[in-house]
C-alpha cells in the first residue's frame, strides 16, 4: 500500500479509536454496501470512508468482545480496515461487506494470539475462538455467548477450572497439567474435553434461555 493510501486509511480509521461503538451516523443509508465498495475500488476516498462509518462500531464490538483490553480491540479495528483498504480491489462486490470484514478481524485475532505474550489476554482470546468456531461463523448473538462465558467458566468443577486456567493462561502442555493434577497425560486430554463439552452446554442453556 502506498504511503498517501496508508495516511488515507489511518485518518478514516482514528474515530474507531475514539469512538468505537457509536451509532453510525454520517453514512447516507439510502446508498447501498455494494454502490460504495464499487466506489472505493475505483478511489473513491469518500466512499471508503463511508465504509468505515458504517461498520466501524460492529468491527470494533467483535474485537472488543474477544481481547481483554479495550486498546487491543481499537489497535486491530484500525488494523481490519488498513487490510480492507489494501485489499479493496479483491473484494467481490456482490459479496457481504460485514462477513469480509468479520474475517479478517478474526485473521487478526489469531495472529494477535499468536504474537503477543500477554498470556492472559491471549488466553482469554484463543478461548473465545474456540467458542466462536463451536458455536459455528453463521450463529447470530456470538456475543452474547461470549457474555455469558466466565459465569460458566465459574460453574465448572475445581479441577477442570484449573485445567482450563492453565491451558489457557499459563500455557502448559498437557502433560503438565496431568502432572500437577496428579493424572495421566490422557486424563488431562480428557478432562479438558469434558470441560470444552460442559462450557459448550452451558452457553447453549443460556442462549435458550434468552431465546
Amino acid at each position: 500500500m502506498a504511503t498517501d493510501e496508508v495516511d488515507l486509511a489511518i485518518g478514516q480509521c482514528e474515530a474507531v479509536a475514539g469512538d468505537g461503538a457509536r451509532a453510525v451516523s454520517g453514512s447516507d443509508p439510502t446508498v447501498g454496501d455494494r454502490e460504495l465498495v464499487v466506489a472505493a475500488q475505483s478511489g473513491d476516498r469518500a466512499a471508503f470512508a463511508a465504509l468505515v462509518e458504517r461498520y466501524q462500531g460492529q468491527i470494533y464490538g467483535y474485537l472488543r468482545a474477544r481481547v481483554l483490553q479495550a486498546s487491543d480491540a481499537e489497535d486491530l479495528a484500525q488494523e481490519v480496515f488498513l487490510r480492507s483498504y489494501g485489499a479493496r480491489a479483491r473484494f467481490d462486490s456482490s459479496a457481504m461487506v460485514g462477513p469480509w470484514l468479520i474475517g479478517i478481524a478474526r485473521n487478526l485475532l489469531h495472529e494477535h494470539a499468536r504474537k503477543t505474550r500477554r498470556r492472559r489476554e491471549v488466553g482469554w482470546t484463543e478461548m473465545c475462538l474456540e467458542v466462536e468456531e463451536q458455536a459455528g461463523p453463521q450463529t447470530e448473538r456470538v456475543d452474547e455467548l461470549l457474555a455469558q462465558l466466565p459465569e460458566c467458566l465459574d460453574s465448572l468443577g475445581n479441577s477442570a477450572r484449573q485445567a482450563i486456567d492453565w491451558k489457557y493462561n499459563s500455557r502448559l502442555r498437557l502433560a503438565e497439567i496431568g502432572a500437577r493434577l496428579r493424572r495421566s497425560e490422557g486424563a488431562a486430554k480428557l478432562l479438558m474435553f469434558r470441560a470444552r463439552q460442559a462450557l459448550k452446554k452451558c452457553l447453549e442453556r443460556r442462549k435458550e434461555r434468552r431465546s
